[in-house]
């Protein structure tokens, strides 16, 4: 009998927790995610929120994604606290830059994926990851990347150029009402990269709380349309409950007691 799949849900997978090693010395805690019993169609390398509000490795989005989408989409899945960041897998080494040596963290994760043949690499930054993502992630080992709610608040002209040249697909998934770049001004930002496909999600805000399973289904359409969306929200097979306590997400707690800055229009 089908069971419905919850917050908490956790699907079969081959999961494992991974170190990454970054060309500056720092060791980085992390956890790779595989279908149970066959290869992976596709590789989603996850860049998380900004640590300094929260964002960290287990971020609801992507903890949804590792428990879900190698059971429901064939799909494996690379999270990793970024340096300085912690979770309950642990702390990564090293010391937050507000995304400047967080460079050589996107390209140990790259090269993770690369050197272990994980297949069809994408990134999904979130928030600050989409800086990252952006600023740091065009590699010739890159797909696409897929961006939520990427605030722009980093990357330059200079970036934005170098996706264009690439030709690699990028998609932004940008909430109707986010507090940093909402969807007409995004499309206007993403104009530089002709490839780019910016979709508006209606009633959404920043933190996609409510609206994971809307990223998670938009995700798999890119990655691997052959599986049909929307993913199903029951499993008929084993599945286990992970601890709700535990994986508290520090993104949303930390957001809800925060100011968020005004949103920019220019």
């Amino acid at each position: 009998m089908s069971s419905p799949i919850r917050a908490a849900s956790i699907l079969p997978a081959r999961r494992e927790e991974i170190e990454l090693h970054t060309a500056d010395g720092l060791r980085l805690v992390g956890e790779l995610a595989l279908p149970a019993d066959r290869d992976p169609v596709a590789t989603l390398v996850c860049l998380h929120p900004l640590p300094t509000h929260g964002g960290m490795m287990d971020s609801h989005v992507f903890r949804k994604a590792a428990w879900r989408l190698p059971a429901l989409a064939d799909v494996a899945v690379l999270r990793f606290n970024t340096r300085g960041t912690s979770s309950v897998r642990g702390t990564s080494e090293g010391t937050f830059d507000a995304g400047n040596a967080e460079r050589y963290d996107v390209a140990a994760a790259i090269e993770y994926a690369e050197f272990h043949e994980l297949p069809n690499i994408w990134l999904v930054g979130w928030s600050f990851g989409t800086d990252l993502a952006l600023r740091h992630g065009c590699d010739p080992s890159v797909v696409g990347a897929i961006l939520l709610s990427p605030p722009l608040r980093t990357v330059t002209e200079d970036d934005l150029a170098t996706w264009a040249a690439s030709g690699k697909p990028v998609t932004a998934l940008v909430p109707e009402f986010d507090d940093y770049l909402r969807p007409e001004e995004a499309r206007r930002r993403f104009a530089a990269v002709p490839q780019a496909e910016v979709v508006g999600v209606d009633g959404a805000k920043h933190l996609w709380v409510g609206d994971a399973e809307t990223v998670l289904d938009e995700i798999v359409r890119r990655v691997n349309p052959a599986v049909p969306v929307p993913l199903p929200t029951a499993w008929d097979g084993p599945m286990e409950t992970g601890d709700a306590s535990a994986y508290a997400d520090r993104t949303v707690a930390a957001f809800a007691n925060v100011p968020m800055p005004e949103r920019r229009d220019g």
